[in-house]
């Protein structure tokens, strides 16, 4: 668990976590993938992938509210920046134990791939859950890091 993204500060007593993947593709074939709500179903484990409310100017931009499911148990999200082929931001609206959590993704121009890096704050919603909130973000959020690199990159293989 690191700082938040450059620029970003975390409030007092905020919660953090810094995971990161690289892709072999670049971020324009990354970006689709993170940035189209419904795309997320081909490389997470999430079963159900969707928009529930459109943003701008593109659909899944700005004030999109995304909801991703497995199971029927999941998260609803609001998109809070949208600057293909680069940065995703967006906040946790409900479903996830936690409360004040932001999420930055951005897609680095690394060596003709793209570094991912996944950062987020939060604070616990209930006292004493904080470690175990941490190693679960943590988790979930390296394995998004790398199952979107691995997906970008088995996109950009032939045949």
């Amino acid at each position: 668990m690191t700082d938040p993204a450059p620029g970003d500060r975390a409030p007092a007593g905020a919660r953090s976590y810094r995971v990161e993947a690289r892709a072999s593709a670049p971020p324009e074939a990354v970006w689709p993938l993170l940035g189209e709500a419904e795309r997320w179903r081909e490389w997470t484990f999430v079963t159900r992938s969707d928009r529930v409310r459109d943003g701008h100017p593109d659909p899944d931009g700005v004030g999109a509210v995304r909801r991703f499911t497995r199971f029927g148990v999941g998260s609803r999200e609001e998109v809070l920046a949208f600057e293909p082929p680069h940065h995703l931001a967006y906040r946790i609206l409900s479903g996830f134990p936690v409360r004040n959590y932001r999420a930055d993704v951005t897609l680095e121009e690394d060596g003709g791939g793209t570094r991912i890096t996944w950062t987020g704050t939060y604070d616990e919603r209930w006292p004493g859950t904080a470690g175990v909130l941490g190693v679960v973000l943590g988790r979930m959020m390296q394995r998004f890091a790398t199952d979107l690199a691995g997906h970008a990159d088995a996109g950009q293989r032939p045949g």
